[in-house]
C-alpha cells in the first residue's frame, strides 16, 4: 500500500501506482467518501455529464417533463393492457 503526507497546506501528492490504478490525469477531480465504517475512500470523478449531451445526437422537438411523464403514463396503461389479454 503506498502512503503519501501531508503538508503545511494540507496538500498530498497520489503515489504514482495510486494514480496510474484510478487513471488519473492532470486535472482529474477526486471526491472523499466515507464508507460505512467511518473510512474515507478516493473516488475518482469520472467525466463530466454535460458531454452525454453529444452522445445521445437528438435532434427533434423539445419535449416538456408533462409531456413525457404523459407518454409514460400511456405505455404503462398499454403495457398493462397487453399482459392482461
Amino acid at each position: 500500500m503506498a502512503t503519501a503526507t501531508v503538508t503545511s497546506k494540507g496538500q498530498i501528492t497520489i503515489p504514482a501506482e495510486t494514480r496510474e490504478r484510478l487513471r488519473l490525469k492532470v486535472g482529474s477531480k477526486i471526491d472523499f467518501v466515507e464508507n460505512r465504517d467511518g473510512e474515507i475512500v478516493l473516488r475518482p470523478r469520472r467525466g463530466d455529464i454535460r458531454k452525454l449531451k453529444t452522445l445521445l445526437n437528438y435532434t427533434g422537438p423539445t419535449v416538456t417533463v408533462e409531456e413525457m411523464d404523459e407518454a409514460i403514463a400511456e405505455a404503462a396503461v398499454a403495457r398493462y393492457r397487453r399482459s392482461s389479454e
